[in-house]
């Protein structure tokens, strides 16, 4: 009885050929179909089929060859070219967040998407008096043109009002594009670095004496939670300007993908008298947190000798009335920190860190995802 055969995947000629070179090195008969015989290299889709009988072993290998790839593309597409996004609301506040955003995009070598997402009323609703009947009619035509024409009018006033900028040489000539996306806000930016995976996401916030005490609704909340690329929230009460970063704060709570963070955070701000001082909020200060922290202080100081490094404890008492004091006290110019991701209803009952912050600090931020 002939034994089955089965396609164990479906890849490139190229990456194909390296499975089969792979599995046959662990004596697994492999054979590659649906090749294009007079030109191999253009063949898509060729399947690779193995007996049944090898699909466990050879899934194992597969899984660990794919894993492997999948680090060697992260190692060739760094932070460096991918783009920073910027969403906006063509507000007064997007004068600060241009000169963070080219800043950044002139040190990173990359350019610049702002991203509108705008609502177009689907139904208009009128109630008759003392009744609890309601009327539906569909938006009609002419309001959904006026509201393109209003946006579109809105872009090309803000594109001639950057060339300007750039011109009068305020900001560094940077490209940069628009895109207009109708929806919720905070979906489409989800949606855009999903599918994009920009370097970074960077936003506005109002002044902590401005900002809406519910989270729910706050778009730069729901990205800094919810997003996978690093997202830095600025303030319009700011008054420091990007090339002026020069002391970072990070919160750190030994979680070995600190350091990952960290690095990453040190790639947006290179420089030689850049200072970091690591901080633990902790109920009680043990001398194992302490070791902690000197070893992390110690790890940088190896790999980033020019890097000046310190540590620091706060009291973990729920409370965020101390956090601000002791970064002014400290002379502390951006708050970074790792976070994870968190479900729409774990935020709605219980706000993450990240949040904390943003509503209760001036600061720029820079959060990261584990």
């Amino acid at each position: 009885m002939n034994e089955k055969w089965v396609t164990l995947a479906i890849r490139t000629y190229h990456r194909a050929q390296m499975i089969k070179a792979r599995l046959e090195q662990d004596s697994i008969v492999t054979v590659i179909h649906n090749l294009n015989l007079e030109n191999p290299e253009t063949a898509v889709g060729v399947r690779v089929r193995i007996k049944e009988s090898d699909l466990p072993r050879a899934l194992g290998i597969v899984e660990e060859m794919e894993k492997a790839w999948e680090e060697e593309a992260n190692l060739e597409n760094p932070l460096r070219g991918r783009g920073i996004l910027i969403p906006i609301e063509m507000t007064d506040q997007i004068n600060e967040i241009c000169k963070y955003g080219f800043h950044f995009a002139k040190r990173l070598n990359t350019h610049i998407v702002f991203l509108h997402a705008y609502l177009t009323p689907a139904y208009t609703i009128s109630s008759a008096s003392n009744t609890e009947i309601n009327t539906y009619s569909l938006t009609d035509a002419e309001t959904l043109r006026r509201i393109i024409r209003t946006n579109r009018a809105d872009v090309e006033n803000l594109t001639n009002l950057i060339n300007q900028w750039i011109n009068n040489g305020d900001i560094p000539k940077i490209d940069f594009r628009f895109e207009l996306k109708e929806g919720v806000p905070e979906d489409e930016i989800l949606a855009y670095c999903k599918k994009e995976s920009p370097a970074l996401v960077l936003m506005g916030t109002r002044g902590k004496s401005n900002r809406n005490e519910n989270v729910i609704g706050s778009v730069t909340a729901e990205v800094l939670e919810a997003c996978k690329v690093p997202v830095m929230a600025i303030s319009q009460d700011t008054k420091l300007q990007p090339q002026d970063i020069g002391r970072i704060a990070f919160l750190t709570n030994f979680d070995q993908k600190d350091l990952i963070a960290i690095d990453t955070a040190i790639s947006f701000f290179k420089k030689k008298n850049l200072e970091l001082v690591f901080i633990h909020a902790t109920e009680k200060k043990e001398s194992w947190d302490e070791v902690m922290l000197a070893g992390i202080k110690s790890y940088f100081a190896n790999h980033y000798p020019t890097i000046k490094t310190e540590y620091a404890f706060l009291k973990k008492d729920g409370s965020m009335d101390q956090i601000q004091p002791f970064l002014e006290a400290s002379k502390i110019d951006l708050v970074a920190l790792n976070t994870k991701k968190r479900s729409l209803f774990a935020r709605f009952f219980n706000q993450g860190f990240a949040t904390k912050l943003l509503f209760n600090v001036d600061t720029p931020l820079l959060v990261m995802h584990k």
